[in-house]
């Protein structure tokens, strides 16, 4: 008689363990006070639509043949920064294959923008090799034959003017006349008359003949090994010379930011006050502080604890708004010796600030100058894809309607999200196209 309560109960248990090993317990709710942004992934974790890669029709295409003879020499005339200067260049390669002229080796003018005599061509990159990687698409020579090389070139004015420069109608008969010629390429250009060679040309030279020195590939290389992996390329523009030809306002300043501001700004650098003043920040015209760069990074879920290459020029203000909140940040100044650093000058610096950015796990930007759009395409053609521009004008537009705090990183998020999918903002030239993902 007491066998049968026994059986019941046995059973009992044996089918209770039963459904608690077939149907697994829910999961556990979060806690309501878990911070949801602090949870989320970083911006790289975003699944992309887009890419941009290296066309194939100028990396497997066969090249067109050279004319047996040239209409004469070109010298690129290349001023302001290096990245700047490296763009002429690039463009200046194409115009001499489109003319049928051969390329003499540019003349980079730096004194005007970097207030010293040195670094030509040669101080940044290997002549030797960029002539020997651009053989087969434009001719290139280090020296002029004698009967020239006593000769000025004549100069062709191709500054801008009102529509597109025409280098065929204004370039070319200078150059059959003179034999000589020298130009800094306009602004503004009829790319729509360059055949696919000359684009060919130029895009080789950019992305495959321009190599630095063996002395400065050794300082880049010894540069990359210094830092802490993985790292990010910051690079952050609030020098003094930068926000005051941006004429903008900024409450906060340290006194001493102010008195360098001050006298970068001069007499003809005011900034905007009243409606135009919000007029032109709105429209995403005003660098980002470090302390705002901060505040997008964190909105972009990066953690605070990042490694971060600082790829910044000399006199950059209120760095501390971004250190005191990212604190593994790391300078060219501080891990190269002494020495090394001292001896540089401003092109080189640039040179090795490009090098690591392109080598760089991932790489964001401030400002979209010559630099970003360099590097940009640079990591696209290498396979790097961790690249973003840190949006001025969401920053400006949401924080004028009053946005701040959570409902601002999160609208901050939704801003460059967007961007990062559909592979906006990269500028890239006629060297790439899209490709759907």
């Amino acid at each position: 008689m007491r066998v049968r309560p026994l059986f019941v109960i046995i059973s009992t248990l044996s089918l209770f363990l039963a459904v608690v090993l077939i149907y697994p317990s829910p999961p556990v709710a979060p806690s309501k006070s878990s911070d949801s942004t602090s949870a989320k992934s970083d911006i790289w974790s975003v699944q992309r639509i887009v890419e941009w890669r290296p066309c194939k029709w100028w990396l497997q295409s066969h090249l067109t043949p050279l004319p047996a003879k040239s209409n004469g020499y070109i010298r690129v005339d290349c001023y302001g920064g290096l990245n700047q200067m490296r763009r002429d260049f690039c463009d200046g390669v194409g115009i001499a294959r489109l003319l049928n002229a051969t390329l003499v080796l540019p003349k980079f003018e730096v004194a005007a923008y970097w207030n010293e005599s040195s670094s030509g061509f040669s101080d940044v990159f290997d002549a030797d090799y960029f002539i020997t990687q651009m053989n087969g698409f434009v001719n290139v020579v280090k020296e002029l034959p004698p009967e020239i090389s006593s000769k000025e070139p004549h100069r062709v004015d191709c500054s801008k003017r009102k529509g597109q420069f025409d280098y065929i109608e204004s370039v070319l008969p200078f150059l059959l006349k003179y034999h000589y010629v020298s130009i800094t390429p306009a602004v503004s250009q009829r790319r729509d008359r360059y055949p696919k060679y000359a684009k060919a040309a130029l895009c080789q030279a950019c992305y495959r003949a321009l190599k630095l020195t063996g002395s400065l590939e050794k300082k880049a290389n010894k540069l990359l090994e210094a830092i802490p992996k993985p790292f990010l390329s910051l690079h952050l523009r609030f020098e003094p010379d930068m926000v005051a030809y941006s004429q903008c306002q900024y409450s906060g300043l340290s006194p001493t930011s102010m008195k360098a501001l001050e006298a970068a700004r001069g007499d003809d650098r005011k900034p905007w006050t009243g409606e135009a003043a919000r007029i032109w920040r709105n429209r995403g015209k005003c660098p980002l502080t470090p302390n705002e760069t901060a505040f997008i990074l964190k909105a972009l879920s990066i953690p605070t604890n990042t490694n971060i290459y600082l790829a910044a020029g000399d006199g950059l203000m209120e760095i501390e708004g971004l250190t005191s909140i990212y604190s593994n940040v790391v300078t060219k100044s501080a891990l190269l010796s002494g020495e090394d650093f001292e001896t540089m000058h401003g092109n080189t610096k640039a040179a090795l600030d490009y090098c690591v950015s392109i080598n760089s796990d991932s790489y964001m930007a401030t400002y979209f100058g010559n630099m970003d759009k360099m590097v940009a395409a640079m990591r696209a053609f290498k396979g790097l894809y961790k690249t973003l521009f840190l949006s001025r004008r969401a920053f400006a537009e949401f924080t004028s309607r009053g946005l701040e705090g959570k409902p601002l990183m999160e609208a901050l998020w939704k801003a460059h999200e967007d961007d990062f999918i559909k592979g906006r903002g990269s500028a890239l030239s006629d060297c790439f196209c899209e490709f759907k993902l």
